[in-house]
């Protein structure tokens, strides 16, 4: 029985291996993968990449006004969607909720997340013209979708000993959830927005392609009038931005978590 077992296990990890590698082939097929050509075009990415130096600061305080609002947008996209998704999370947890409740909830966080935010980004341009809030609403949508799944999860896993304890003093469910669940959750919960905004303000940089404010803005318009000096230039504002930004976070996150 044991050497019957053990040859089952072998031919399963043996069948997993075999299904992984053919879509791992497939998958480069269909993606194109070809690193020959990196070697090939080296020339081009040489000379490409030298024509973004030396970078040209002359807008700089432009670039600076841009990332403050690229900043902003990925403040207020995180901070709309936090708010959102605290009760839409102890809606879509088990735990919580009938399932029939949860099942409906957690199919509109999965369509929220499932749309990337520069889509998002487009259908607000629409909607509100072009500018930053359009990022705002955007950012929100999709990190609302994410923060939403993530919320669920951290009160999935809590202890249920404390809000038993709380119910058995006959608090509403209200209270359970404040005085239960929520303690048990936030360090995760800060954990997670934090880091939502560390990735939203990276993605604001981008969504000003589409014409939804900030950096983007400035990027694409160089970029489109072949200025590399001044892509370069905000690439490096970005850059420095950002890793300023995960700092702070980093320090705020062992603060308050």
């Amino acid at each position: 029985m044991l050497a019957q077992e053990k040859k089952r296990v072998t031919k399963t990890r043996i069948m997993f291996v075999l299904g992984a590698a053919i879509i791992l082939v497939f998958s480069a097929l269909q993606s194109e993968i070809n690193f020959l050509t990196l070697f090939q075009k080296s020339g081009n990415m040489v000379e490409y990449i030298q024509s973004y130096f030396p970078p040209d600061f002359s807008d700089w305080k432009i670039y600076l006004e841009d990332t403050i609002i690229t900043i902003s947008m990925g403040l207020w996209g995180t901070i709309l969607a936090a708010i959102f998704a605290v009760p839409f999370s102890i809606l879509a947890s088990e735990n919580m909720c009938p399932i029939w409740i949860v099942q409906p909830i957690r199919r509109i966080l999965d369509a929220m997340r499932a749309i990337n935010e520069v889509v998002f980004a487009l259908i607000f341009v629409v909607a509100v013209g072009l500018g930053p809030f359009a990022g705002v609403l955007a950012l929100f949508v999709h990190t609302a979708g994410t923060l939403g799944k993530l919320f669920s999860e951290a009160v999935e896993s809590i202890e249920p000993g404390p809000v038993e304890g709380i119910r058995a003093t006959g608090a509403s469910k209200i209270q359970e959830i404040i005085f239960g669940v929520i303690p048990q959750v936030m360090p995760l919960w800060t954990s997670f927005v934090l880091y939502r905004f560390e990735s939203n303000v990276r993605s604001a940089s981008v969504l000003g392609i589409v014409g939804a404010g900030g950096i983007g803005v400035s990027l694409y318009q160089s970029f489109g009038s072949f200025l590399y000096q001044k892509v370069c230039a905000i690439l490096i504002i970005l850059i420095l931005a950002t890793s300023i930004i995960d700092l702070l976070s980093a320090k705020l996150r062992n603060w308050l978590v």
